[in-house]
């Protein structure tokens, strides 16, 4: 899997609370059953100066693009 984003950081989550979580068609999901990856800005850029802003105006258009590619 390939990643591409046009922020500068990831978030990596993954569902270690499930247990026996019925899901989709009835499949049953446990513990590590699943994971995220979220694109995202530096959560703590508007402490630091020298991180890309993530501060949003009003009025201004929030724009963020990510593309995953899956190959085998």
């Amino acid at each position: 899997m390939e990643l591409w984003a046009d922020q500068p950081g990831v978030q990596f989550y993954t569902v270690n609370g499930l247990s026996g979580v019925r899901g989709k068609g009835g499949k049953v999901y446990g513990r590590y059953g699943a994971l995220c990856l979220e694109t995202r800005g530096f959560p703590d850029a508007v402490n630091r100066p020298s991180f890309p802003s993530q501060i949003v105006r009003p009025g201004k258009v929030y724009r963020h693009d990510m593309v995953f590619k899956f190959s085998f």
